[in-house]
């Protein structure tokens, strides 16, 4: 496989790129492709990298064979200080790394994202879970959302403080009610009718929590901004099971100093991600109102049911919410035909994902590590 070192860093091995400076597909193909036989029941295709100039956005892609794949972020507004990286860096990859193995245990793909979120919850170096930044009045409320490409169904909560994982609750919205999304009190009554334990919301908030809080008090005196490079995002995972079926799941803290009652575009299906069978799975992460205002994750999606490669609507997308209303943010997507990228317009996003026993990993902007996976 030739890589042109001009673009090493600018991976791309897209089923759409085959052939470069290929023509446009004509519409009646397209729709043909659309709806035409299973991914997973197609003949593997030789992939190469694509000769392409370095798109807008920073980012890593790359495509699978229709085997399974599993693909997280640990916040793509992050400005990550050198003492934390090598410990975020650790956890995407245990994400991915859970997920992965769920997936060759025969898991399904809502199960993948789920364990991998989890995973970034429970680490308090990402916000979610016990790592969640606070509103202004020094306390938490977090929000989450889950997504099965199958058939459709969404689950979500948001104002939920005193529960050790938000997504888990949300999948329990999903599979155990009628409804979509549930909030504060209500969410928190169900969690208790579901057995989930009611934790001490002190043991969600971190000392880092606290000191971003007083910097954000004493700094700019109000909530982040859509531009701002300290916005702390949110964790989120995708994932394409053996069976075709695409997931994705969100979880966040907000924004800090936040007002209370504030919900950003984590939970909100069609923002802060959504997952169809027949076009592909997204989770979202940056300046959540700027994220609401374009409709991020489903804007992205879009872009794939008009033919761009998964690169192309991620640029595309991207470049649109910060041009309208100078957000920044970042994505982890992933198509229904196993092509993935992971794309960001902030400072840096933390990112992991795992395939094929291999684990491609970075942070930052030209970096891309790739190692084997140890799987027990």
């Amino acid at each position: 496989m030739h890589i042109d070192q001009h673009h090493a860093g600018q991976f791309s091995f897209s089923r759409e790129a085959l052939y470069k400076g290929a023509e446009p597909l004509p519409a009646e193909r397209l729709r043909a492709e659309r709806f035409a036989e299973p991914a997973w029941e197609r003949c593997p295709r030789r992939l190469h990298l694509r000769d392409t100039p370095a798109p807008a956005s920073r980012g890593a892609l790359g495509s699978v064979d229709m085997n399974p794949i599993v693909v997280v972020h640990g916040g793509g507004a992050s400005s990550i200080s050198k003492d934390r990286q090598e410990r975020v860096r650790q956890g995407v990859a245990k994400a991915a790394t859970l997920g992965y193995r769920i997936l060759q245990e025969g898991g399904s793909a809502v199960d993948a994202v789920e364990g991998a979120v989890t995973i970034l919850e429970n680490d308090p170096e990402f916000n979610a879970g016990c790592g969640s930044v606070l509103n202004t009045n020094g306390d938490v409320e977090m929000d989450a959302s889950i997504m099965n490409g199958k058939d459709l169904s969404t689950g979500a909560v948001s104002a939920v403080r005193c529960v050790a994982n938000p997504i888990k609750l949300a999948r329990l919205v999903m599979e155990k009610t009628p409804h979509c999304f549930l909030t504060s009190e209500g969410a928190a009554k169900f969690a208790a009718e579901m057995g989930i334990p009611k934790i001490a919301v002190e043991q969600l908030i971190t000392e880092r929590s606290k000191r971003n809080l007083e910097k954000e008090k004493h700094g700019r005196g109000g909530a982040q901004k859509p531009f701002s490079a300290q916005n702390e995002g949110t964790v989120g995972a995708v994932a394409l099971d053996c069976q075709g079926n695409l997931a994705y799941a969100t979880s966040t803290g907000g924004i800090v100093n936040k007002m209370v009652g504030r919900v950003g575009d984590s939970p909100c299906v069609g923002s802060g991600g959504y997952a169809d069978n027949n076009i592909g799975a997204i989770s979202t992460t940056g300046h959540g109102e700027s994220i609401l205002k374009v409709n991020l994750a489903r804007l992205t999606l879009f872009h794939i049911e008009q033919g761009k490669s998964v690169e192309e609507a991620a640029d595309l997308s991207l470049g649109y919410m910060k041009s309208k209303v100078r957000g920044l943010g970042g994505l982890i997507l992933i198509s229904k035909t196993g092509d993935w990228v992971a794309k960001w317009t902030s400072t840096s996003m933390p990112w992991a994902a795992a395939k094929d026993g291999k684990l491609h990993a970075g942070i930052d902007l030209g970096e891309a590590t790739i190692t084997d996976l140890s799987l027990p």
